[in-house]
């Protein structure tokens, strides 16, 4: 059986910057990767969420993982993520994009089949195995509650057990006793991450690796302290920083989502930092948003851990 040396980590699940007109903003995208490589956090770019994969094009999507490699590697992890697929040949050719690009890793998300399906367990199963069998990329598997499921435990371990090259399992759930068992089961031989910041310190003191954020593109020192306070044992600075990550999470989420990339992207050019513009349909929060924005980032001293 394979084990796997404990490395705490956390990463970052990167934003896509556009400019006022909808184009992909290089400059910016590159000036913003600088930042996280300078916090220490390891990326994921190209994602659904914070990466605003689906406004992405092919020859866009090239273009994030072709920068993304420039300025990271050597520096941080780089990890390709990309968006849930409706076929394992999707994923296939995302898997070798990815790969001519020379990103390290990737992220395989689960199938959305549309129209609410879900798939089957050996559905699943068989589109894993047809997208891990087609690439020698060192993969993570991702299972996200938001695909409207999440990847069933005797799944993850026959496909764990079969292939090799996964080298990680990303699980965004919050059901806590399933987040658990994945960590319980594949910690001690692949990297398990959360998807939820809130989960952290559970992932952490269960024997996992660490934690994915969105709220890492704004904060990206702020998530990085919380693991290198963790694994120092500086338990009540590790305390401090992870109560404030934990509110910015909570009260963005709750409010006028700032865990969504528009919240996150208003407040980095409210501090004056790149991270551009979404790409219409979405839009930014409004005055109001603007505003109640503007007052969580004071209360919470957010710019003290951007500047």
């Amino acid at each position: 059986m394979r084990t796997a040396q404990r490395q705490c980590s956390t990463y970052v699940v990167s934003l896509t910057p556009f400019d006022t007109q909808g184009a992909l903003d290089v400059d910016a995208f590159r000036a913003h990767l600088r930042r996280m490589a300078d916090a220490g956090v390891g990326v994921y770019v190209g994602g659904s969420g914070s990466g605003e994969g689906y406004a992405l094009s092919r020859d866009e999507m090239q273009t994030v993982y072709r920068v993304a490699v420039e300025e990271l590697r050597g520096r941080v992890p780089v990890r390709a993520m990309g968006v849930e697929p409706r076929t394992a040949q999707e994923l296939v050719d995302l898997a070798a994009l990815a790969y001519s690009c020379e990103v390290e890793v990737l992220q395989i998300y689960s199938m959305d089949v549309g129209h609410g399906i879900k798939p089957t367990a050996d559905e699943l199963e068989c589109y894993f195995r047809d997208v891990l069998a087609a690439t020698d990329l060192p993969v993570v598997l991702s299972t996200h509650f938001a695909a409207g499921y999440v990847v069933p435990l005797e799944v993850l371990e026959r496909l764990v057990d079969g292939f090799d090259h996964i080298v990680g399992i990303n699980c965004t759930s919050p059901d806590i006793p399933y987040v658990v068992s994945v960590i319980e089961r594949f910690a001690d031989r692949i990297e398990v991450h959360v998807g939820a910041p809130e989960q952290g310190l559970l992932c952490l003191m269960l024997g996992g690796h660490g934690f994915l954020s969105s709220e890492g593109n704004l904060v990206s020192r702020l998530c990085a302290a919380v693991v290198a306070h963790y694994e120092a044992g500086e338990h009540e600075l590790m305390e401090s920083a992870f109560a404030t990550l934990a509110r910015l999470h909570a009260h963005g989420s709750r409010f006028w989502g700032l865990g969504g990339i528009t919240g996150i992207k208003a407040a980095l050019r409210q501090l004056g930092l790149p991270g551009g513009f979404t790409r219409p349909p979405r839009l930014p929060p409004g005055r109001l948003g603007e505003a109640a924005l503007s007052e969580l980032l004071a209360d919470l001293d957010v710019e003290s851990w951007v500047r």
